[in-house]
């Protein structure tokens, strides 16, 4: 029989065994009772506004998984952010993270939205060439530019970190990593970082970016919003979570299914429960038995995101077998689960949110995720209008 590949044994880390160990123990997250979040934050533009500038426009957030690029001499354009944005991997496998702008007259480097291979970069307009490090390297008719030096002219960095198999960019000069390195030792646990990626789509979802984080920050719906789709291979469970700085990690299961179960044993655990991690601002990955989903999230405006989903597996497909058993997973999350479902009950959302017809969203028990991530949303919003 062929094999299919699997996910290699991992140890959790301290923090990941101790969300499991507290379901074990019949504790979870603390029990808030019913809240409400004002449906304005979802629905008022100059809200979105204020987000875009303290948050979007200013801290750390996730590009893309590494697989995207994974060998050197790669490089892709990324254009959701609302800036020119292209990364690459040098030929000392180091990532960068540049605005897709030539120094000389301003024009889009790299077209389209595929990823390169190449040790250069070329100019369409006048063929200035650079390095994959941002170096200029050399360009037609230099005579006719009289003392430029070349060392001048280098491509525009954007401060970037690479962590944990996820590649990270922040808008700003000053931006801290710290918390980005402590994330990556949590998904050198899954061993995000040797994944080969499968599969990548985007979205373009009629909705508030927080709208559709709110679906992967509870899992009352599961049974019932995927009861055609993944529902059935889902009971109720219980959620155990914590937060590293403003990013929430979370664990799903049942007490009674960690029974018996190693869980110093990664597969094992990932075999009973499953582990989600909300980065904040607007990310989220989650970590089913035999592969990875990452999600990034890119509002365009208070009630429009671009969604893009890739899907991490083990290994490259070594058969049509393998092929097909990922697609399969592929079209069921992507394609049904996501889009069809989540995305989707997130439309329905902003469109009955927008008609004012009530002025909160009230949340239970099982949704003190969400309610947390509008704490954390404030708590930012407050640190950087100081």
């Amino acid at each position: 029989m062929e094999r299919i590949a699997t996910l290699p044994g991992t140890t959790p880390t301290a923090g990941q065994l101790a969300l499991a160990r507290l379901i074990a123990e019949g504790c979870s997250r603390p029990n808030l009772g019913v809240t409400t979040v004002p449906a304005a934050v979802y629905t008022d533009p100059q809200h979105w506004a204020r987000e875009k500038a303290t948050l979007f426009d200013r801290l750390p957030q996730v590009l893309c998984p590494s697989a995207l690029i994974p060998d050197q001499g790669m490089s892709v354009p990324h254009d959701a952010t609302g800036r020119p944005l292209l990364i690459t991997r040098d030929g000392d496998g180091q990532v960068h993270v540049f605005l897709n702008v030539c120094r000389h007259r301003g024009t889009r480097l790299v077209e389209g939205e595929d990823v390169q291979c190449g040790k250069r970069l070329t100019c369409p307009y006048h063929a200035w060439t650079y390095a994959l490090d941002g170096r200029l390297l050399a360009l037609p008719r230099p005579e006719t530019f009289p003392g430029l030096d070349k060392a001048d002219y280098s491509l525009v960095e954007l401060p970037s970190c690479e962590a944990g198999g996820l590649i990270w960019y922040a808008p700003q000069a000053d931006a801290d990593f710290g918390e980005v390195r402590e994330l990556g030792a949590d998904f050198d646990a899954f061993a995000m970082r040797d994944l080969h990626l499968f599969a990548r789509q985007t979205h373009d979802v009629a909705a508030n970016w927080k709208l559709i984080m709110d679906a992967f920050l509870e899992s009352y719906h599961v049974a019932r919003l995927h009861a055609r789709t993944i529902g059935p291979f889902f009971k109720d469970g219980v959620t155990s979570g914590d937060q590293i700085g403003p990013h929430q990690r979370s664990l799903v299961c049942r007490a009674e299914e960690l029974d018996g179960v190693d869980m110093t044993d990664m597969a094992a655990l990932r075999r009973v429960g499953t582990f989600a991690y909300q980065l904040f601002p607007a990310a989220v990955v989650i970590m089913s038995p035999d592969y990875v989903n990452v999600m990034t999230l890119w509002p365009q405006t208070h009630d429009r995101t671009l969604v893009e989903d890739f899907m991490l597996i083990p290994e490259a497909p070594q058969s049509d077998k393998a092929r097909d058993h990922w697609q399969r997973s592929w079209t069921l999350l992507d394609g049904g689960v996501f889009a069809g479902e989540d995305f989707r009950a997130a439309a329905l959302g902003q469109q009955g949110l927008e008609g004012g017809a009530i002025s909160e969203l009230t949340l239970g028990t099982l949704e003190g995720g969400i309610r947390r991530l509008h704490e954390i949303i404030e708590e930012q919003m407050a640190l950087a209008e100081r």
